[in-house]
Parts: C-alpha cells; sequence; structure tokens
C-alpha cells in the first residue's frame, strides 16, 4: 500500500462498523491484535491509523479501505469554513487544522452547525423575498432552493454513489440484455411486455416544451419527438425506475435526516435520476469501456448512445467498493456562473454559495462550444486536479427551438491523470492554474480576477498608488 503523506483519522467510521456488527471495543482490539485503550484512543481521533492497520480493518470489516479515509472530513471541514465566513458569525478567524479537526473528530456536531446555518440561510431568504414581493411563489422559490441544496449536499457526502440501487439497475440492465448504442427501443419494448405501457412519440403543442407524459391509467407514454434520442431513453428509464422500483427509491430517500419538507421529494427525484443513469450504463461494463478508451466521452456517448452530459455524470459515480473508478468530480454551470449541478467523489471543494473561481477553465468553455477545454488546475489546499471543460446545449431539435447553454467541467485528482485521454493535450508539469473556492474564501491577494476581497481579510487603499486590483489585501 502506497505510503499515507499525512496523519488519517477515522474514529467514526471505525466506530459505526464495529457497532454495526454488535462487537464491543475488546472484541475488536482482540481481533485486531491490538489494546483495548489502543483502539478507544483510535476511535476517539486520538490516534491516527497505520497503513498496515488501514488494509487490517478493511479485510476484517469487508469493506472496501476507502471507508476508513477522511475525505468526508475534508469535505466537512471545506463547508464549515465557508460558512463560517457568514457575517452571521461575525469575525472569527479559525484555523484550517481547527476546522479539520473538529470535521474529524465532532461529525455530528459539524454537521449540525452546518444545518443550523442552513436553517438560518433558509429564513433569511424568506424575509428577503417578503421584502421584494408578497407573493407566496417566492417564498417558495426560496425554500425549495434550499431543499435542492440540502440534497445536493447529501450526494457530496456519501460521494455520489449509492450501492443499493446500483445493483438493482444493473441487474435490471442484464435481464433486458441492453444493446449498446440502441437503449430506447428496449426500453420501449421492456415498458410494453412488463407493464402493458405504449409509447409513443409526438410533436410539443405546448408553448412550454415537455419531455415525457405518462398516463398511467390509460398505460399510454407520449415522448416529444423533438428532444434528442438520448433524452428521450433517459425519460423511459427514469419512468421504468418509478413504475418498478418507486418503493426501494422512496425508502432510499426516506432514511436521510433532511430539514426542509420538501427535500425527500427531491431527494427521490434524484434517485429516479441515478437509477436511470445506472440502468442506461450498467456500471461493471460501463467502468471496463471507460477505462479501456481512458475516458474519452465523446467515444463513449457513441457507444452507449447517450449525451456527454449523462457519460460525465455516471462517471462522477463510479465507486463501488471493491471496484472502483477513477474518483471524479462533475459540475454544470449557467452562463452567469450558476452551478446547477455538482457532484464529487474527489476532495475537489465546490462553493456552497456564490459563483466558481472565475480563473477555472469551466467559464471559458462558452467561448469554444464546440472544443474540450484542458487545464492542470491547484486547489488553495495545494492539490492540483486534471479539468476538462466543453459547452453543452439541451432542448428540442428542431428550428427556432429554445436552447440551454451549459458548460459542463470534469476532472480527477493529478494522480490519475494518465488514465484520461485529455491530458496527452498538456504538458502535467506546466501551466499550472491557482484557482479557489470562489472570491469570498480565496486566499490569492494578487489574483487580478478578483471580485471581491476575501471575506476573513481586511483591505487597504492607498491614494497614490493604484494597481491591478483598487485595494490591498491584508
Amino acid at each position: 500500500m502506497a505510503k499515507l503523506k499525512r496523519k488519517l483519522f477515522a474514529g467514526p467510521a471505525i466506530r459505526a462498523l464495529r457497532e454495526e456488527r454488535g462487537w464491543t471495543q475488546a472484541a475488536l482490539a482482540r481481533r485486531l491484535g491490538v489494546s483495548p485503550s489502543y483502539l478507544s484512543q483510535l476511535e476517539a481521533s486520538q490516534r491516527s491509523l497505520s497503513g498496515t492497520l488501514v488494509v487490517d480493518l478493511a479485510r476484517l470489516f469487508r469493506v472496501n479501505v476507502s471507508a476508513f479515509t477522511d475525505d468526508h472530513g475534508d469535505k466537512l471541514a471545506a463547508n464549515l469554513r465557508e460558512a463560517l465566513t457568514d457575517p452571521v458569525f461575525g469575525s472569527l478567524d479559525i484555523a484550517a487544522r481547527e476546522l479539520r479537526t473538529a470535521a474529524v473528530q465532532m461529525p455530528h456536531i459539524s454537521k449540525a452547525l452546518l444545518d443550523l446555518h442552513g436553517r438560518y440561510q433558509a429564513l433569511e431568504a424568506s424575509y428577503r423575498a417578503l421584502d421584494e414581493a408578497a407573493e407566496s411563489r417566492s417564498s417558495d422559490h426560496a425554500r425549495s432552493g434550499t431543499a435542492f441544496e440540502e440534497v445536493r449536499d447529501y450526494f457530496h457526502f456519501i460521494g455520489n454513489y449509492i450501492d443499493e440501487l446500483d445493483h438493482e439497475a444493473e441487474s435490471l440492465a442484464g435481464a433486458l440484455s441492453t444493446a449498446p448504442g440502441d437503449p430506447l427501443e428496449c426500453l420501449k419494448a421492456h415498458l410494453a411486455s412488463r407493464y402493458a405501457i405504449t409509447v409513443v412519440e409526438a410533436p410539443s403543442t405546448s408553448p412550454v416544451p415537455f419531455v415525457s407524459r405518462l398516463d398511467r391509467a390509460a398505460r399510454h407514454l407520449t415522448l416529444n419527438e423533438s428532444v434528442s434520442r438520448p433524452t428521450k431513453a433517459f425519460a423511459l428509464a427514469r419512468h421504468v425506475a418509478r413504475i418498478g422500483h418507486g418503493d426501494l427509491i422512496d425508502r432510499l430517500a426516506a432514511q436521510p435526516t433532511f430539514l426542509n419538507q420538501d427535500s425527500a421529494a427531491i431527494c427521490a427525484a434524484a434517485l429516479t435520476n441515478y437509477f436511470a443513469g445506472a440502468l442506461l450504463l450498467p456500471y461493471s461494463t460501463f467502468r471496463r469501456e471507460a477505462l479501456r478508451v481512458r475516458h474519452d466521452v465523446e467515444r463513449l456517448a457513441a457507444h452507449f448512445g447517450a449525451s456527454l452530459e449523462q457519460i460525465c455524470h455516471r462517471l462522477s459515480t463510479l465507486q463501488r467498493p471493491g471496484d472502483q473508478g477513477v474518483p471524479m468530480y462533475f459540475l454544470r454551470v449557467d452562463r452567469a456562473g450558476n452551478i446547477t449541478k455538482r457532484h464529487s467523489a474527489t476532495r475537489f471543494q465546490f462553493a456552497r454559495y456564490g459563483g466558481a473561481c472565475p480563473v477555472w477553465n469551466i467559464h471559458q468553455a462558452f467561448e469554444a462550444p464546440d472544443r474540450f477545454l484542458v487545464q492542470r488546475a491547484e486547489m488553495p489546499d495545494g492539490r492540483q486536479y486534471l479539468s476538462i471543460a466543453r459547452a453543452i446545449s439541451k432542448g428540442e431539435t428542431r428550428f427556432n427551438a429554445v436552447r440551454s447553454r451549459y458548460a459542463i467541467g470534469f476532472g480527477c485528482e493529478i494522480a490519475y491523470a494518465d488514465e484520461f485521454v485529455y491530458a496527452d493535450a498538456i504538458k502535467l508539469g506546466d501551466d499550472t492554474a491557482f484557482i479557489g473556492i470562489n472570491c469570498r474564501l480565496c486566499e490569492r491577494a494578487d489574483c487580478l480576477q478578483r471580485a471581491v476581497p476575501p471575506s476573513h481579510r481586511s483591505v487597504a487603499v492607498d491614494p497614490d498608488r493604484r494597481d491591478g486590483l483598487p485595494y490591498l489585501v491584508r
């Protein structure tokens, strides 16, 4: 096993696995060949794990070694750091090491603090909405936005992989023997034979275009004939998920403890999408092909009859214990810089509030809509990533149709770069772009793309001096 570069703490994970099996600390210590006091210190995150002990724990609990990595602590610490920059907390100056200690040793308290801040954000958003307009739709929108953020965080913290749902979808894909390149006709046949549902295609007659409409009573499903073939296939896969596996999806959606009353329904919709992606791109087959073509998303899209966005999204979920793919992040942004999707199995730090770093190549993708942009990017924590971006458009494929335009970004830590064909486009030792989470959190005082000063630093203005920025960051 590779030497660990820094101390590794996994007390909560060890304790949870031990308690799931009903073992006492003494029993687990005996199995590991360590003293009960030493194990107690491990579970309290007062002692770090050695590489040998990580392997022993993984073998004993029959889990992947990733169960004991502290990536979740990194993610939680990053979210804590961003939340604590809110002016409501005053001028707190908490060191990164202190935040990480809190995230690793007190994860439940840390998450409770984030939940409390989320409630505060929701309440303030509601007040702002009431001030701006006395319409109930405005306040409903504020609440639903908070629910979406809550569901995003749920997927973020579980590494964007749902084992039970993924296996269920892969099993169905095997039973259907879906032929790569033509999943649409296979799903039409399955809906007809298994559920007596007839699928037809028709033009949209509404000013608001639709993708699919299911009339359960009439056993009739209509697809918009003007949307792309991958979009039609994904729509049918979603209906298969809800009709045949809705109970499983609802049970999984009910497990997280959400604060917002709308979050469970939004989570169920996200899990339905997850099942659809796993059905169209079954895990083992898709992972093997991704490795074979070095994660060339255009070749994968052609092979499986899917869209670039579907391919990139699925690549970010390949974290099955014992059969993991390359840990990746995936996101989608609009032209205003709003992150409309974000998923990650990496330690990449996304902005929870506000826009993303303007130095990041995902914003440049709109300027070159027919090209993949490749960048070596370094985050403030020193971790480097292979970052790939591409502009896409979505909507009906007909004259004068309204189309939505986005940029998708995906990538991996630089250690995995050789497994991506896109790494061939750059020299991995040159031209590193130093990016941040967003300007409010970025420590790089000399960045000329900075929109606002760091929220936790003071500024000075020299009337006799004018540099690239109108102020100096202290």
